[in-house]
């Protein structure tokens, strides 16, 4: 109800009453709260959960840069200590074209890869006048593989070195402590590595967060295919890890099973086993720069 509403029906018992120590009628509208509609934010702290989207984005006019280092897998032995000699890189950067609509792009030493994506937030969860109860993203991204070793051909056209992603980012809130996202994915690859592979991969990604302290949460995410089970070579992704929340930089610490930090690569392509020890120490450094006027 508002407050003309409210000063409508209010005004003729006011009118009746009027006693001597009445508190006059500004002062009893200020008593009436407005019904307010409140953002659920951070629902991650991170617009990745460990290396997949969450639904999180930079705000309006942020840049977010995003350092991601995998190692070699622990079983390599003490020779390569462990993995730790062996190593891959990603650099990304994450733009708030507003505080719905975000881009990015990105380069990566695994296959030599350059990406990009875009997302946008078609739901905020909220809560007040306006209930929503989970907020949904749409993100799609694209990826290009340079690697001349890759398919062992160098005549290759860029468009069969194009793979692509698409999904729908399902997140809720559930408290301070709990949040969970689901992740239906597809992923395109316009020329498989082997003849057998299919082109298209989906995949039902799940992920989740567990605030353990003020600036310490348990992040997870998993990826089971929905297709091409069983082939080998092939492995459905998992990652758990640690977000560090250090004022205006997120550290992330995880354990996974892929290389890859790009969903094209990473929904259909994990080729690590977590049983046989295929298993990657990595870390991500976000690092939130306010570009807008006035910040």
């Amino acid at each position: 109800m508002t407050r003309k509403t409210l000063l409508a029906c209010l005004l003729p018992a006011l009118l009746l009453a009027a006693p001597a120590r009445a508190q006059s009628l500004d002062e009893l509208l200020d008593q009436i709260e407005e019904p307010r509609t409140e953002l659920v934010r951070a629902t991650f702290k991170s617009p990745r959960v460990v290396s997949a989207q969450s639904v999180e984005s930079p705000a309006r006019q942020d840049l977010l840069m995003v350092i991601g280092h995998r190692f070699g897998p622990v079983n390599s032995g003490l020779q390569e200590l462990f993995g730790i000699d062996q190593a891959t890189m990603r650099m990304g950067f994450d733009y708030g074209l507003g505080d719905r609509l975000a881009v990015g792009v990105g380069r990566s030493s695994f296959q030599k890869t350059y990406d990009g994506f875009v997302k946008y937030r078609i739901l905020w969860q909220s809560q007040g006048e306006r209930n929503i109860p989970v907020s949904l993203s749409w993100h799609s991204a694209a990826a290009v593989l340079t690697s001349t070793r890759l398919y062992n051909r160098d005549d290759l056209e860029l468009v069969s070195r194009m793979r692509y992603a698409h999904q729908l980012l399902v997140a809720r809130k559930f408290g301070p402590r709990l949040s969970l996202q689901l992740m239906p994915s597809v992923a395109h690859s316009n020329l498989t590595l082997t003849a057998d592979e299919p082109n298209d991969i989906f995949a039902l990604g799940t992920g989740g967060r567990l605030k353990l302290s003020n600036r310490v949460t348990l992040n997870w995410e998993y990826y089971p295919r929905l297709n091409d089970r069983g082939r080998e070579g092939r492995h459905d992704a998992l990652s758990l890890g640690f977000d560090i929340e250090t004022g205006g930089h997120v550290f992330q610490l995880h354990l996974t099973n892929t290389l890859s930090m790009a969903e094209p690569s990473l929904i259909g392509q994990t080729t690590g086993s977590w049983l046989d020890g295929d298993i990657h120490f990595g870390f991500n450094i976000n690092r939130t720069f306010a570009l807008g006027k006035g910040r």
